[in-house]
């Protein structure tokens, strides 16, 4: 099994992109855990609790393997909360750093952040969303990952490039 995460910074997209692969798939979708946990515990949070949402999210992605076929869609992943830790508090816990090197994810798909910026009140980083991409982008580079970009404005167009995107990783991985 192949497990994809859908990652990038906020209001990119990356929800409804996985939701939306996993029906094109026929397969499993991991939501986000920073969401339930935020929206349980409230929009205050310190590093303890990213470490929190990080096992919660590893520990879904394991849980739905259980249902996937052939790959496993991840509404965002690992990085997320590494790049998200590092940003809040300018460091990520080593739990976090081992498990993204001890468990990789096959493919990633970074959503850029060209979308209008989307009000939640979980949200809080508006006017930094490509400063954010950059460091996904170098991150993602630095960790010689499979990787491919996700734009445009409307969501046909980027399905349609994440499917072509899929596809391709799949025929270079068998």
């Amino acid at each position: 099994m192949l497990k994809i995460g859908i990652t990038g910074p906020e209001s990119a997209g990356k929800t409804t992109l996985a939701k939306a692969l996993a029906v094109h798939y026929k397969t499993a979708y991991v939501p986000e855990f920073s969401r339930l946990y935020l929206e349980k515990h409230g929009p205050g949070y310190d590093e303890a609790d990213l470490l929190e949402i990080a096992k919660g999210q590893y520990s879904w992605e394991l849980a739905y393997a259980r249902d996937a076929k052939r790959l496993l869609i991840c509404d965002t992943d690992l990085l997320v909360i590494k790049i998200w830790s590092e940003v809040r508090f300018q460091e990520c816990h080593p739990w976090i750093e081992r498990q993204l090197h001890l468990h990789p994810y096959d493919l990633f798909l970074l959503c850029k952040p060209d979308l209008p910026w989307e009000a939640d009140p979980l949200r809080e980083n508006r006017d930094d969303r490509e400063d954010l991409y950059q460091r996904y982008l170098k991150a993602l580079q630095d960790m010689n990952a499979n990787f491919f970009e996700i734009s445009g404005l409307e969501f046909e167009q980027r399905l349609a490039l994440a499917v072509f995107s899929v596809d391709r990783f799949l025929g270079f991985a068998g």
